[in-house]
């Protein structure tokens, strides 16, 4: 079983999805398995992190956007100056995540929550594939 999810975002940041991925995951009717959620881009990724304090979102945004500047004379710009640090952000990040489902509940601990990283300045709407493998 797999579910597209579709994420509009509004350029560079962290969006939470982890209702979403929740609500794919309880339509599939499976309640132990494996979850994978897999983002079909190359300027996006994904990541598992803090949902309590919008602080470390931000740290890790900054942290980021220090590590892979824009404007650092790379070859690939044919979409602007955040095309190619897009690129290598989600290369230094993941763009599929593995989650186990137990009880039908995806096994994430009380400060953990699913989020999309846009990696661009521009929104765009991102394409995710949820699939839930059966045990």
């Amino acid at each position: 079983m797999h579910e597209v999810i579709i994420v509009a975002t509004q350029g560079q940041g962290l969006i939470d999805i982890t209702t979403e991925v929740e609500r794919a995951v309880a339509a599939s009717g499976h309640r132990v398995g494996l979850v994978n959620v897999f983002i079909q881009h190359t300027s996006a990724s994904l990541t598992i992190q803090e949902n309590a304090d919008p602080l470390v979102l931000a740290d890790l945004h900054d942290f980021l956007t220090r590590l892979v500047p824009e404007g650092n004379g790379y070859a690939h710009d044919d979409e602007g100056p955040d095309d190619m640090p897009a690129h290598i952000k989600s290369a230094l990040t993941q763009t599929h995540l593995a989650i186990p489902l137990v009880d039908g509940h995806l096994a994430l601990a009380t400060w953990q929550g699913i989020y999309v990283w846009e990696h661009r300045d521009a929104p765009h709407r991102r394409q995710l594939l949820v699939s839930v493998v059966p045990a």
